[in-house]
């Protein structure tokens, strides 16, 4: 639990249109290839996206392994896995790390976005121990007490999966350590389904992506002149 709550924020909002996770990254450089380095949030199937916070090593064991379970549903019933299935799947053996002498639980919270034709899109937190439990919207990792009533202020049930990014956003700018917020800075991705066509889309955003949301709530860096920089569309 130490890990978690010294490990960088990460949120996650259920919009009537999708599902948004947003982190914040502990690690950046300029050397980081930014398209292949993802730290907070990673895909797990087609739909379901997760986001983590806590002993690294440990996120991506159980991010392997979520991967697997998705994939062996895929195989045996040629379906998406159902989003609860999947978490209950990763609980199981979270838990199972609690029972035994010689073993530590892992040190890791996850989020969990997602989408089945049942319920529709969902959003779930689970942690060490294995509970899990579904959420409107959520905080794990450091300052979570703080973002969460955040949350609790502005979150509505109507709200749009860009309202919705606006708003992890502003919750972000008030918990981060940091003075300036950049896009290389956070991780964002979304699940929601495309207008034209009702499929399931899952975004990771890029870095301009980011930034253009951070430019529309007037949280973007400022240069020394004091005015917003711009970011090409």
């Amino acid at each position: 639990m130490e890990a978690i709550s010294h490990a960088g924020t990460v949120l996650g909002i259920l919009a009537k249109d999708g599902v948004v996770l947003a982190a914040e990254k502990k690690v950046t450089s300029k050397l980081l290839e930014q398209h292949k380095s993802s730290e907070k949030v990673f895909q797990l199937s087609g739909n379901v996206i997760a986001g983590v916070a806590g002993l690294t090593a440990d996120a991506n064991s159980l991010v392997n392994y979520g991967r697997n379970a998705a994939q062996k549903y895929l195989l045996s019933y040629d379906d998406d896995i159902p989003v609860e299935q999947l978490v209950q799947r990763l609980c199981d053996m979270k838990q199972g790390y609690t029972q035994f002498g010689g073993l530590r639980p892992f040190g890791v919270s996850l989020l969990y976005a997602g989408y089945d034709p049942h319920y529709e899109f969902q959003l779930y937190q689970s942690d060490p121990s294995g509970n899990y439990s579904g959420w409107k919207a959520v905080c794990i990792g450091m300052n979570n007490g703080t973002a969460t009533s955040l949350l609790k202020q502005d979150y509505k049930d109507d709200m749009t999966v860009q309202e919705a990014l606006g708003l992890a956003a502003r919750v972000l700018s008030k918990t981060m350590d940091t003075t300036s917020m950049e896009g290389d800075k956070l991780e964002f991705a979304v699940l929601t389904r495309d207008a034209r066509t009702e499929k399931l889309v899952s975004h990771i955003l890029s870095v301009p992506e980011i930034d253009r949301i951070l430019k529309r709530q007037k949280l973007a860096k400022t240069d020394e002149s004091g005015d917003a920089m711009t970011v090409d569309a």
